[in-house]
């Protein structure tokens, strides 16, 4: 270490007596309070956000107020206002990087959802976001889409309408000006990196002279059988191993500064300006990772807190996550000695900059999400189809309703479906689904199903593209996969069990059109549903036969509580919920409602007959609320019952 002239630093072990149980605050020692006044170093400014998901206008709902020392609260959120935090907080600064950890698009805000994500990376480019680490929301669609589309700008299928929209300039879109990395996404089949592993960028060291900095890239572990990020041609290495590798392929090229940018998270606390008692992975990779890491940065639990942790030899260094939907900007403060290029650990700071809405808006992003609103709307209003008559989730006596037979028979259509331009190769092949299920009640999580479709009679039965955005949808694709005839009897069967009441509950499936089954209102849990009554286009359910089913990758992990599909094969997935459902719409320009005539009971009259309780739970729609319905639907899946009462006990969301 170079010297450091009047300045006295507390041993490693004696500033991290404390840090090591819950944490420090966010100065590696007392004397980084003044680090700014040290001007024998080199100065380095690391700007991140982290899960934006598209949220250009605000932060939604409750996550628009954030709590910070002391318990104050902050109104927070939209790009415009982050614009110009950016720009007070770059002033001056000769050395300043602008990142982020992942899941900047992807997201469920309607005004960039809508248009392919477009809207947010004409944004980020806007506020000169330097590069950014992969989440898995990055391949909600498809790498190809990442890398082909959102960063070189390639266009797929047709042009202004599933993406290529003019932007606020009058442009067809460009693609990223920033480039994305990941150094643990990998093609399942070669084992070969999907992205770049890390970047080093060069800082201004005076006198002509450049220092590197090297950042590591990771995704979230799992992230190829996440809901909306379910890739079966994708797999994620070990998060601990590619960090250290990386960190020791920069060393070797002569890097000593070196940052994680890491999509996977932590809890710390409820204050956005400290942490505390620590948990999660990415608390546990930070405690390991190598020491000639400098700094941590993570996102992906829409958590926020900024502290310091020791490394494995006992030095601190920032551990810190920003929040999500444009809530925070972290800043952290490396300083570097100007001829080896190493930090000086004991002068890092770091601290979590709320996007408060107190600030005049930067006009060029205010501009920008004004035009996408705009162009939301319009395009809400246009129309896709036509519709006779009303669908509603209603259900009758076993269960059917019109909503959920369309909804299943866009399921049965989507696995039949080529592969698309923009889709990443499969493993196996494309075999056509022969029949499709629909959790329209699941016993845990919420429905694919969000809103029905009511007929317009003054607009002549129109159908428009906002009416059937809304209606279904997570953000999740739809699979293809191949099951036994026991796995479809199973689940069938897995629509009633016992509730903690003692009653029957019930969790209908809907079924493709052309299904027929019948159950005993009688029957014992398990023993409600004869094979021989169960009929796939006319022909009798074969236990032993192999199907290919379609379904959202949703039900098909069990998050919707049909564990017989568990065990799946030779899965091949389709276009996400949303897209797919105004496709099929747009196919089909009529929808008529179908009969309902796919499921019936039989003994409905004998003694102890029942169809048992479907559990009610409040559907939420994307533009309304209070929490995106993914992440509801991912937080309810976890553990089970209401949002309220998980909240504080189940932090490994994946968002």
């Amino acid at each position: 270490m170079r010297d450091i002239g009047r300045r006295s630093f507390f041993t490693a072990a004696g500033a991290l007596a404390t840090a090591s149980a819950i944490g420090s605050d966010a100065y590696a020692t007392g004397h980084a309070r003044d680090a700014g006044t040290a001007d024998e170093y080199v100065d380095v400014q690391l700007l991140n956000i982290t899960d934006l998901h598209g949220y250009l206008q605000g932060a939604p709902g409750a996550h628009s107020v954030i709590t910070g020392a002391g318990g104050k609260q902050y109104t927070v959120g939209g790009v415009a206002y982050m614009a110009a935090h950016l720009e007070r907080l770059r002033d001056g600064r000769r050395n300043s990087l602008f990142f982020a950890p992942g899941d900047l698009f992807s997201g469920w805000e309607f005004d960039a959802a809508a248009f392919a994500d477009e809207p947010t990376i004409e944004a980020l480019n806007a506020m000169g976001m330097d590069f950014a680490s992969a989440g898995n929301h990055e391949f909600d669609k498809s790498a190809t889409f990442l890398t082909s589309h959102m960063e070189d700008g390639d266009g797929f299928p047709v042009v202004g309408r599933d993406d290529d929209f003019e932007d606020s300039t009058g442009r067809r879109f460009q693609g990223a000006k920033f480039p994305y990395y990941s150094a643990n996404i990998v093609w399942n089949a070669s084992g070969e990196l999907v992205l770049p592993p890390y970047n080093i960028e060069y800082v201004d060291a005076g006198g002509g002279r450049r220092l590197p900095v090297g950042f590591i890239h990771l995704t979230a572990i799992g992230t190829e059988s996440f809901p909306g990020s379910y890739q079966p041609g994708l797999r994620t290495l070990d998060e601990l191993e590619t960090a250290n590798r990386c960190a020791r392929a920069l060393k070797s090229r002569g890097v000593n500064a070196i940052v994680l940018s890491v999509h996977d998270g932590a809890v710390a606390g409820s204050d956005f300006s400290s942490g505390k008692n620590p948990s999660g992975p990415a608390y546990e990779l930070a405690l390991r990772a190598s020491p000639d890491i400098d700094a941590i940065v993570t996102g992906h639990w829409h958590n926020a807190f900024t502290m310091m942790l020791p490394d494995p030899e006992g030095t601190p260094r920032p551990f810190v996550e920003a929040g999500c939907y444009g809530q925070l900007v972290n800043e952290i403060n490396l300083r570097l000695d100007p001829d080896t290029g190493a930090v000086i650990r004991e002068l890092t700071t770091s601290v979590n900059h709320p996007n408060t809405r107190d600030v005049t808006p930067d006009p060029e992003l205010r501009s920008i999400a004004a035009y996408w609103a705009n162009y939301g709307s319009r395009r809400a209003s246009s129309r896709v189809g036509t519709q006779t008559g009303s669908f509603t989730r209603r259900r009758n006596a076993v269960g059917e309703s019109t909503m959920g037979n369309l909804v299943a028979d866009w399921a049965l259509w989507a696995g039949r479906q080529p592969l698309g331009p923009m889709d990443d190769p499969a493993d196996h092949p494309n075999t056509p689904a022969e029949l499709a299920v629909i959790a329209v009640a699941p016993r845990v999580g919420q429905a694919v199903i969000a809103g029905d479709l009511i007929r317009d009679e003054a607009a002549d039965g129109a159908v428009t593209f906002g009416q059937a955005w809304n209606a279904v949808g997570f953000g999740d694709p739809i699979m293809t996969v191949t099951v036994t005839g026991r796995q479809i009897h199973d689940a069938l069967e897995e629509q009633w069990a016992p509730t903690t009441g003692g009653s029957l509950g019930f969790s209908p499936l809907a079924v493709s059109g052309n299904v027929r089954y019948t159950f005993d209102a009688a029957g014992k849990v398990g023993r409600r549903i004869d094979p021989a009554e169960v009929f796939i286009d006319g022909v009798a359910l074969d236990l032993g036969r192999r199907y290919r089913l379609a379904a959202p990758s949703y039900t098909l992990i069990n998050q919707d509580g049909f564990s017989a599909f568990t065990g799946f094969t030779a899965p091949v997935r389709h276009t996400r919920d949303f897209e797919s459902f105004i496709t099929f719409v747009r196919t089909r320009e009529l929808l008529e409602p179908a009969p309902l005539n796919r499921v019936s009971a039989r003994n409905t009259q004998a003694p102890g007959a029942q169809t048992g309780e479907v559990a009610q739970r409040r559907q939420l729609l994307h533009d309304s609320s209070l929490v995106p319905r993914p992440e509801v639907a991912l937080r309810t899946a976890r553990t089970g019952g209401t949002e309220g009462q998980r909240a504080h006990r189940d932090f490994r969301v994946p968002c």
